[in-house]
């Protein structure tokens, strides 16, 4: 097979695994970039652009997961990389200013150990005969030798094991061959030897949503443990995307992207805005809100706590309004230093007051009447907004996104 249909095959079968982050690192090397800043298709920081090659070194696969496009039951076009192949196609498209890092995962072929052996030989040509110090993020193949997640680990800046689904009954009924015990070692033995040399970009993992019966709360359960556990840099939630027949499968047409986007924005909360899953779900509502953002749900039904006084309220309570951001909050607190914040100051603050003004006064005063902040009268108004922000065609995000 000529090298560039393998190509299109491997990098094709890639495309649903969207466990690849920023990289973090600083990587020294005669050939490649690993910038802080991060390595994935999306803006860094600093207002670059920056892009990552993302493959399979194969998509043969002994194992049959039933939502899994390369289980070993389906009849597709097979393809496999040589370690020497992918040293070629990654070098060329850094020298062409396509790339500035890999990105490599596989199926699993033979056997754990072999696959990984397999791995291990490509980065270690990139590393050591072509002196690439480029960002290299690796897939951990669970159930291999220990051995071999320490050698890989000393070669790469991140390193990833996909929890695939949230729950161990999910797993059972999906992908039988699988064990959550399995990735729970890897990314307890990456945590526990994290350093400089050893996986510096940290790890990361993903879950697929909407293939099994997992509510929200599941979902997002498991994703605060692992944050809290094993020190994970992004938990990625991907959409359940119909390529297979199987009657344990659901019935979609489309991906559940809506329910994506609330996970992830739920995610954001839990990183960045010091909510906990039980702020936000429990066993009576165990799934989000469609129709309104999580954090604009949590208000609603805690009105008795606002509104907050721009000009006095905490860094922690504003960042609980909705409409105020990490960014937003951080200038209100330095501004009101210098003088008192009216309204048309929040508007430049970065501050969407759309959807903050129900929640929040400036010196004491509502932007709107007293008489329209009842409950009813501000969901409405926060699902009219949100409907039209929208754009009528709703895209999945892109796998390289950080």
């Amino acid at each position: 097979m000529e090298l560039k249909e393998k190509l299109n095959i491997l990098a094709d079968s890639a495309k649903y695994d969207a466990s690849c982050s920023s990289s973090g690192s600083m990587r020294k090397g005669e050939i490649g970039s690993a910038h802080i800043s991060g390595i994935c298709h999306s803006f860094s920081a600093d207002g670059r652009c920056i892009s990552l090659l993302k493959i399979l070194l194969t998509n043969v696969c002994i194992f049959d997961c039933k939502y899994c496009l390369n289980r070993r039951s389906n009849n597709i076009k097979r393809a496999m990389f040589t370690p020497e192949e992918i040293c070629t196609i990654t070098l060329n498209f850094y020298k062409r200013n396509y790339i500035e890092g890999l990105f490599l995962s596989s199926g699993i072929i033979k056997s754990p150990d072999y696959t990984m052996e397999q791995i291990i030989k490509t980065v270690e040509l990139l590393r050591y005969k072509y002196h690439f110090g480029g960002y290299i993020h690796a897939k951990a193949i669970p159930g291999a030798n220990m051995y071999l997640l320490k050698k890989l680990g000393s070669l790469v800046d991140r390193m990833s094991a996909n929890v695939e689904l949230p729950t161990e009954d999910g797993l059972k009924l999906l992908a039988p061959d699988k064990s959550s015990d399995k990735v729970s070692k890897i990314m307890q033995y990456v945590k526990n030897s994290q350093n400089k040399n050893f996986v510096p970009a940290g790890q990361s993992t993903q879950m697929i949503i909407g293939a099994s019966r997992e509510t929200d709360l599941d979902i997002m359960q498991k994703a605060e443990d692992m944050y809290q556990n094993y020190k994970l840099k992004r938990v990625f939630y991907s959409a359940y995307i119909p390529v297979n027949q199987d009657k344990c499968l659901p019935s979609l047409i489309t991906p559940p992207l809506k329910r994506e986007n609330r996970l992830y924005e739920t995610d954001w909360l839990l990183r960045y805005y010091g909510f906990k899953v039980s702020d936000l779900l429990d066993d009576d509502n165990p799934n989000l809100n469609i129709l309104v953002d999580p954090k604009a749900s949590w208000a609603l039904k805690h009105l008795d706590e606002f509104p907050k006084e721009i000009n006095k309220a905490s860094y922690q309570d504003l960042l609980r309004v909705p409409g105020i951001g990490v960014k937003s909050a951080k200038r209100i607190i330095k501004s009101r230093q210098y003088f008192r914040l009216e309204f048309k100051d929040l508007k430049r603050m970065g501050v969407v007051l759309k959807r903050s003004k129900y929640f929040i006064t400036c010196n004491g005063k509502f932007d709107l009447n007293k008489e329209f902040l009842k409950k009813e009268f501000i969901e409405a108004n926060l699902v009219l907004g949100e409907k039209a922000n929208s754009s009528s065609n709703i895209y999945q995000l892109e796998l390289f996104h950080e």
